[in-house]
């Protein structure tokens, strides 16, 4: 039988309850009730790593499922977490200005450059040890004299206790490890830039939601993506629409009923966080209109910290193309997020935790005691650490993405993320992560074209 991953009901409510208890609501009585409704009819928790249960629920318990997410999606959070364009900018004191470079014709060339081959080696010295814990990444470095980490990961020299105890990535160890590199891998925290590249040049700078449901539409099969992503695509194939910016008048609308919502236990999880690079890239110097694009993508399928996370990376992104320091670039992240956020939250507090201390084992020590109960892809615990891992890594290009990759939570996402703010700001990489320069990409009209290539086009897009 064919389980599905991320989208079997009697799988989503453990996850919704896993949220319920991190937006504030678990404590609510009603969701209690709920809970308590759920484990009596004999459902189970969330699966805690895999995407689906191993077995399929009976039919009764399967409509239960579905009627208890439709009850709990009708509690609201009670934080101040917003989604609405306009809110968000108002719960952001220190909302940026506009560009503070001098337009298009500033667009720094290496530096655009310097952050998608910094993406790429990030994504890639992460791709192999994915799903593997901190404790086995730390266990393979060592064994094969590489940690701290300072180059690719590698099966040779590695002892098979070492490599029967945590198996690689299956998926990624066949061109991800040093000795079979060739060229950058396909990866969907590659293919997501290009498709937002795509977007930009087939709908121009004013693209709406609704264009990049389009595009997924076009370009990406259902089993490409995953969590949100998966729902969204799912919910937009049944009909269901993204949640409008203006309502049309006398428009009649189910609460909950959109993309990113319906059903969608994973809209603060990760995946929105990695599709914004691009959008920081085209607006350099520019975080707020930045964050603006990356919240026009990230709604189609995340709401709340889900958005913050996708806008938090984009204006670093567009500061990394003008700014100096790691400091202006994370400061310039952090301007675009709801103070009152948990994200904003979670991400002060990992920016304190690097400054002061000297061994950055000690600062994941750190992050994982705050943030070990999220989920390995949730953005709260992976946005804190890339801020973590660039406040620590001071600019230092190597340290930063190894730092990343090291914590062991979204190893290739955070890892990208890291490696193409400090691609970015320092105009390059160092040659010890330079590959072949071709990438391989399912999405039409990317596979095989180089780095550069992107950049040129990139730079075309930018405002």
């Amino acid at each position: 039988m064919t389980r599905l991953t991320w989208v079997q009901p009697e799988d989503l409510v453990g996850h919704e309850l896993r949220q319920a208890a991190e937006d504030g609501r678990g404590d609510l009585p009603e969701v209690r009730e709920i809970a308590a409704r759920w484990r009596a009819a004999g459902g189970h928790p969330a699966p805690p790593r895999a995407g689906a249960s191993p077995q399929a629920a009976p039919v009764r318990l399967r409509r239960l499922a579905e009627d208890l997410l439709d009850e709990l999606a009708a509690i609201p959070s009670p934080l101040p977490e917003p989604s609405a364009w306009e809110e968000i900018v108002a719960a952001c004191p220190d909302w940026p200005g506009g560009r503070s470079a001098g337009g298009a014709g500033s667009v720094d060339p290496a530096r655009v450059l310097g952050a998608w081959r910094g993406r790429a080696a990030g994504c890639v010295l992460g791709k192999p040890v994915e799903k593997i814990p901190r404790e086995g990444i730390r266990e393979i470095a060592e064994a094969t004299g590489n940690w701290p980490i300072r180059g690719w990961f590698t099966a040779e020299g590695l002892p098979p206790e070492v490599a029967l105890r945590w198996p690689w990535n299956r998926r990624s160890a066949v061109n991800s490890l040093a000795e079979n590199i060739d060229g950058v891998p396909e990866d969907d925290d590659l293919n997501f830039p290009l498709l937002a590249l795509a977007l930009l040049e087939r709908y121009g700078r004013g693209f709406t939601t609704a264009d990049v449901a389009q595009m997924w539409l076009d370009e990406l099969p259902g089993g490409r993506v995953f969590t949100a992503e998966r729902v969204a695509y799912r919910n937009l194939l049944t009909g269901i629409e993204p949640e409008p910016v203006e309502p049309a008048p006398g428009a009649e609308r189910e609460p909950g009923r959109t993309t990113a919502a319906y059903r969608n236990p994973f809209r603060e999880w990760i995946g929105a966080l990695i599709r914004a690079d691009v959008y920081g890239w085209v607006n350099p110097g520019d975080p707020a209109t930045a964050a603006e694009f990356a919240w026009r993508d990230a709604r189609l399928s995340h709401t709340a910290n889900g958005l913050y996370g996708a806008m938090f990376t984009a204006a670093m992104c567009a500061r990394s193309l003008d700014g100096s320091s790691v400091t202006e670039v994370v400061e310039a992240g952090l301007s675009v997020v709801p103070a009152g956020s948990r994200l904003a939250g979670a991400v002060r507090d990992a920016v304190e935790a690097a400054g002061a201390e000297p061994d950055f084992e000690r600062v994941v020590d750190h992050l994982y005691a705050r943030h070990g109960g999220l989920h390995w892809v949730h953005t709260i615990n992976n946005a804190a650490l890339i801020a973590a891992a660039l406040v620590h890594g001071k600019g230092d290009f190597t340290a930063s993405i190894a730092a990343a990759v090291a914590a062991g939570w979204d190893t290739d996402s955070a890892g990208a993320t890291v490696g193409s703010i400090v691609g970015g700001l320092n105009g390059g990489v160092p040659g010890q992560w330079s590959m072949k320069d071709r990438l391989t990409s399912s999405v039409t009209g990317f596979d095989g074209i180089a780095l550069g290539e992107l950049a040129r086009r990139t730079r075309l897009m930018a405002g």
